[in-house]
């Protein structure tokens, strides 16, 4: 299949780019002028990349020209920041993606699949571990513009008959993940364990999380390109919860030393635990996750050793 990734110059992309390709998929990027290639460098010559601007409408129809699937990945905010300019947050995501639902609205032969967030759009979860169905009540900016463009996929494929399937993803994690995006904690805990600098948490270390490996999440996505069922929604996490101090615990057995932690003030934004009902994927999909918490802390700290070999002590 021909496959657009908006976004696919990310860490998540750039996995992505690797599964489909690696299943036989044409596979085009559409990413921001001058975007860093670092992600993707290894894929250049085997993928197609095309620069533009998700506000320009004529770039959108030139990135979405023959594909057969669209992968909507693109985002400017992270939640820790997105509260702190919500119309911002609002502008530059939510109606760049009515400009791309237009554009598939012309080509009703395109699948796109959204990846959401699992761990924003459910807000203070009523019961673990929080199913599809739960409420949706997040309280970030950024699980709001998340939920708000699942909104109008839905809406477009009412209208228009728009072929839209959702992932709301837990935390992902794995090689390639910036440790100083202000988006993921095991990248910034390991990196800054590997220089043996403090990590700071936020609260007391009881906050619970659902991790999830980046090889596990572009499995899902490639199987839901075969996937003609009804469900529209799709929990993809690894089911089990773990706290701050649980990740902690395991990066400082995965790199040998122990790390020292400065405990700040809990954040109004951080939901008390979420753990994702992964069973609707299992079902329609029959996609289990595969890496263990464990072995993905390895291969992530493998990849950084490589990359960016830290400082002699």
């Amino acid at each position: 299949m021909r496959c657009l990734i908006l976004g696919g110059g990310g860490f998540l992309g750039s996995h992505l780019a690797d599964g489909l390709l690696s299943r036989g998929n044409q596979v085009r990027l559409f990413e921001r002028p001058a975007f860093s290639r670092n992600n993707v460098s290894h894929l250049l010559g085997q993928l197609e990349v095309i620069e533009g601007s998700l506000e320009d409408s004529a770039d959108i129809e030139r990135a979405m020209a023959g594909v057969d699937a669209i992968f909507h990945l693109a985002c400017t905010t992270v939640p820790a920041t997105s509260n702190e300019d919500p119309r911002a947050d609002l502008l530059s995501n939510v109606l760049p993606t009515i400009r791309i639902l237009d554009g598939v609205r012309r080509h009703p032969e395109c699948r796109i699949v959204f990846f959401s967030s699992g761990g924003t759009v459910y807000g203070i979860p009523e019961r673990i571990p929080i199913s599809e169905s739960h409420p949706t009540n997040p309280i970030s900016a950024y699980g709001i513009h998340k939920l708000a463009i699942e909104k109008y996929l839905f809406l477009y494929h009412h209208l228009y008959r728009v072929d839209a399937r959702v992932l709301r993803i837990s935390n992902a994690f794995g090689e390639r993940q910036s440790p100083v995006s202000g988006q993921g904690a095991i990248a910034a805990f390991l990196h800054k364990a590997l220089r043996r600098q403090v990590i700071e948490i936020w609260g007391d270390g009881s906050v619970v999380r659902d991790y999830i490996h980046v090889a596990d999440v572009v499995r899902a996505a490639s199987m839901l390109m075969d996937y003609d069922g009804e469900m529209h929604v799709f929990n993809i996490g690894s089911g089990v919860g773990r706290s701050i101090s649980d990740v902690v615990a395991a990066i400082e057995q995965a790199v040998g030393h122990n790390i020292e932690a400065l405990y700040s003030s809990s954040r109004a934004l951080d939901v008390p635990a979420n753990v994702l009902d992964i069973s609707r994927a299992k079902t329609e999909l029959d996609w289990t996750p595969g890496v263990v918490f464990e072995e993905g802390l390895r291969r992530t700290l493998e990849h950084m050793h490589e990359a960016d070999e830290p400082e002699q002590h």
